[in-house]
């Protein structure tokens, strides 16, 4: 059965570790399949987790697809996506077709011109019927040319238009794909490209930050709870860290009670300030779940922060945050710690302190 610690304690290889398990269970390399274990493995979806460890060791390709059918809006997305790409195919060459016809009917209305201004010999005595007829031959071709460039012009709007429809639904697929279908913010696909453009460019290094974010003893909620109390509970946390985090803030739901904060353009105490309000706007709200208006608060949230430019890379990054957020665990809990400011050396990791809380 997979193992989902491993891709939560920060092991980078995420890919090898999902294609030696598809192997292993002798699943076939196909990219819905990817994504199924890609959701399983980061642990992101706890009934999701629970109804695949029921597939057995060498699940069927049915029994696959029927769980992604169930847990993922964007179960059949391949499908769509192809069927997309392929009418945009369509309608790009339709597009061209017409210009093709464009182009053929001014070379002809230029051919016409052509012979006609040829024949005109200025040394010769026109009659006036050779004129009538020279003036009928040219408003024919050149009315012919305008109402067939019209009606082109008309048709490349048409297809145009279908075009950019067509590409507006795959746009629409594409996000759905990166969104987290419990809270409706990013998932750990969208932060983990998020934090890989980053250090593509040693430009935006200097103005980025990642700020990790766990909420406090959360498995002994669910447990006294249940999953439907807890599920609502991390919707109701992720609106609040996206209203407070404003346009700076690119936030994701990386993991079960996990989330990320990417924030762009703000210096480090701005971004400890914008943080901190957030974990402070939560620690305040009231969680009104149901129709008894029970208030299930008050809920907090431990954070760790860390500056792009301190760190390597993108693992880098996350593991120093990540070790920020760890202090901010067994320092107390509902606090936001800075890497930058945490005593190198002095914090060992142990992850039972908060992954099993």
């Amino acid at each position: 059965m997979l193992q989902t610690a491993s891709v939560q304690e920060g092991k980078p290889d995420i890919a090898a570790s999902i294609a030696a398990s598809m192997r292993k269970m002798g699943v076939v390399g196909l990219p819905r399949n990817y994504e199924l274990f890609y959701e399983v493995m980061t642990g992101s979806n706890r009934e999701l987790c629970d109804e695949f460890a029921t597939l057995g060791a060498r699940p069927a390709q049915a029994a696959l697809d029927a769980v992604s059918q169930k847990y993922f809006a964007q179960s059949s997305r391949h499908a769509i996506v192809e069927n997309a790409q392929e009418q945009i195919t369509v309608r790009a060459e339709e597009i061209l077709a017409l210009l093709g016809r464009e182009r053929n009917s001014l070379e002809k209305f230029e051919l016409i011109l052509g012979q006609t201004s040829g024949g005109l010999d200025s040394r010769q005595t026109l009659s006036r019927d050779l004129l009538q007829r020279v003036i009928g031959i040219m408003a024919t071709a050149t009315q012919t040319t305008l109402d067939q460039s019209r009606q082109i012009s008309k048709a490349m709007a048409e297809k145009s238009d279908e075009l950019e429809k067509v590409k507006s639904k795959l746009e629409q697929y594409k996000k759905l794909a990166d969104t987290d279908p419990l809270t409706r913010i990013w998932n750990r696909r969208a932060f983990d490209r998020k934090l890989a453009e980053i250090f593509s460019d040693e430009r935006s290094v200097m103005f980025h930050s990642l700020v990790l974010a766990d909420i406090d003893g959360f498995k002994a909620f669910n447990d006294r709870y249940g999953h439907p109390v807890g599920d609502r509970i991390l919707q109701m946390v992720a609106q609040i860290i996206q209203a407070k985090s404003g346009s700076n803030g690119f936030c994701a739901r990386t993991g079960g009670e996990e989330f990320a904060i990417v924030f762009d353009g703000l210096s480090e105490d701005v971004t400890f300030n914008t943080a901190d309000a957030v974990r402070t706007a939560i620690a305040e709200a009231e969680f009104v779940i149901g129709p008894s208006s029970n208030n299930f608060g008050p809920i907090s949230i431990s954070m760790g922060m860390c500056m792009a430019s301190d760190a390597a890379d993108g693992d880098d990054l996350y593991a120093k945050a990540d070790r920020a957020l760890y202090a901010s665990k067994v320092g107390g809990r509902d606090r936001l710690t800075r890497f930058s400011k945490i005593s190198q050396g002095k914090l060992t990791k142990n992850w039972l302190l908060y992954r099993g809380e």
